[in-house]
């Protein structure tokens, strides 16, 4: 498919995504026995989502090794869809977000068809929807969820009276989930430059990738653009 084709699939995704009735029937085609994607369902306990390169995958694994039993969550969807459908249910959630600036690098570097206008569209299209339902889920900041999780589940607990067991933030389990990212980021992406691009461990080579793609994402043509997701930003997390 040409750069070109994903970006409009990409677009059209992030605009259907703020429907819950438009994308998570489309959503639920997909293999249903894929571990990357989980829809949300009957069976669904908990949501675990946000915008791509927020923790996402280290939070899925950092909360489902260390439940007891096997606990049903929908997670990776990425669309703001998952969470109102979660707040409608009702069910516990897990909103995680990223300074803007890191969430969206990160992404472009990931996904370097897509134009820096598309990322900021897009992370704009994901939590707007969301903010004025923000005292429905707990929100999951990136350096909160990469620094003590355990904390971010105790707020899940408080606010939805579960009993899910927290994350033990200690240096040997963090480094657990790390090696079980990378486990399953090469499952899905064997040894390509999609892989390179994503992996969660230190990489010389994707810094000077970020460091590229930071420098198109603060042009002064897009400053407008720019104060818009910060100030979405801020309102979500304060």
């Amino acid at each position: 498919m040409s750069d070109a084709s994903l970006r409009v699939r990409w677009e059209a995704r992030t605009l259907i995504g703020r429907s819950p009735a438009l994308a998570l029937p489309v959503l639920r085609r997909r293999d249903p026995r894929s571990a990357f994607l989980r829809v949300i369902g009957d069976a669904t306990e908990v949501v675990i989502d946000g915008f791509p390169r927020s923790g996402n995958t280290f939070a899925l694994i950092a909360f489902t090794r260390w439940q007891p039993r096997e606990v049903q969550v929908a997670h990776h969807v990425h669309l703001p869809a998952q969470v109102l459908e979660a707040v409608r249910r009702r069910l516990p959630a897990i909103v995680l977000i990223r300074e803007p600036e890191e969430a969206i690098t990160s992404l472009l570097v990931r996904l370097p068809h897509l134009s820096v206008r598309q990322g900021i569209r897009s992370y704009a299209r994901f939590y707007r929807p969301l903010l004025r339902h923000r005292g429905s889920f707990v929100v999951g900041r990136f350096g909160q969820v990469t620094a003590d999780f355990g904390a971010v589940v105790r707020q899940l607990n408080d606010r939805f009276g579960t009993a899910f067991a927290e994350f033990d933030h200690t240096d040997d389990n963090v480094r657990l989930v790390f090696d079980l990212i990378e486990q399953w980021d090469r499952g899905r992406l064997g040894e390509s430059e999609a892989f390179r691009r994503s992996v969660a461990r230190p990489s010389r080579d994707r810094d000077r990738l970020k460091d590229q793609v930071r420098a198109r994402y603060r042009d002064a043509g897009l400053a407008k653009h720019r104060a818009h997701v910060e100030r979405l930003y801020e309102d979500f997390v304060r």
